[in-house]
């Protein structure tokens, strides 16, 4: 099993478990919560046939890394993946963030800066800041995401299941788009996830104000949102984006729900490969 060390909790290492395929200019797919990188697994195969070197890793807490009991913050996701790329010395990376992976994508360049990227791409992402405050009136009610840790703590196996059901939208794209089963292998790999990894993550991709990280971007940047995504809702997220990310691409893909990578992989692959070509 390929990982790499990135801390110590106690007597244990924090690993990261990672994937690194193919050959060619490498692109770095970073995932959402609370999956794995086995969600990435239509774009990794659009990827290494479009001839790109394509690596996969589980962020702390979630799928085959070590599941510490802290760390859940963007300032700890980003020296991780600082630490990937690194380790295995990436050049060139375009970057890749889905949902929660985007605020590693923006925390990343806005703080260690774009010397080893070339492209950034914010899918289904939760920056600029998904939280209603003072100064982010667009944002969402912090009432929700108390709801949604309430839940967890509650039932997580139970919570998992609703969440998944908006996710893909299964009462609108079920036995169309989406099958049960692919909502079967998202709830068993969300099952497995640290219970507080879960937890904490839901203050950190809420409550993070990506803002000024993403003033910093200095790359080609893409962002893709589906317009029906009841996740990460589009006019909070993704319609915001260029706002802030100068020069940057916006396509909304219509009709799809926040899990547009595996529902609208047909349409979002062409343009990824495309953009990241």
């Amino acid at each position: 099993m390929s990982s790499i060390t990135v801390g110590q909790e106690n007597s244990t290492p924090i690993e990261l478990y990672y994937e690194d395929h193919g050959e060619g200019t490498p692109v770095v797919l970073i995932h959402g919560w609370p999956l794995s990188g086995a969600s990435w697994e239509k774009q990794v195969l659009a990827l290494l046939d479009a001839g790109h070197r394509v690596i996969t890793y589980d962020r702390r807490g979630f799928g085959q890394s070590s599941k510490p009991a802290t760390g859940y913050d963007y300032d700890t996701f980003a020296a991780d993946l600082d630490k990937l790329m690194t380790t295995l010395d990436l050049h060139d990376v375009g970057l890749v963030g889905f949902s929660m992976g985007g605020g590693e994508v923006a925390r990343y360049l806005g703080t260690y800066g774009s010397e080893r990227v070339s492209k950034a791409v914010f899918m289904a992402a939760v920056p600029p800041f998904l939280l209603k405050t003072a100064d982010n009136p667009e944002g969402v009610d912090g009432s929700a995401f108390e709801g949604m840790k309430a839940g967890i703590a509650a039932d997580r196996p139970a919570f998992i299941s609703q969440f998944l059901a908006n996710f893909f939208n299964v009462d609108e794209l079920g036995g169309k788009l989406v099958s049960d089963q692919d909502v079967q292998l998202c709830w068993n790999i969300a099952a497995g996830a640290s219970p507080k990894g879960t937890l904490d993550c839901v203050t950190a991709f809420s409550s993070t104000d990506f803002r000024n990280d993403l003033k910093r971007i200095d790359v080609p940047t893409l962002i893709i949102h589906g317009d029906a995504d009841r996740i990460v809702p589009f006019a909070v997220a993704g319609k915001r984006m260029p706002e802030f990310v100068e020069g940057s691409k916006l396509l909304a893909i219509e009709g799809a729900p926040h899990g547009l990578n595996w529902t609208h992989a047909s349409k979002l692959n062409p343009e990824l490969a495309h953009f990241l070509g």
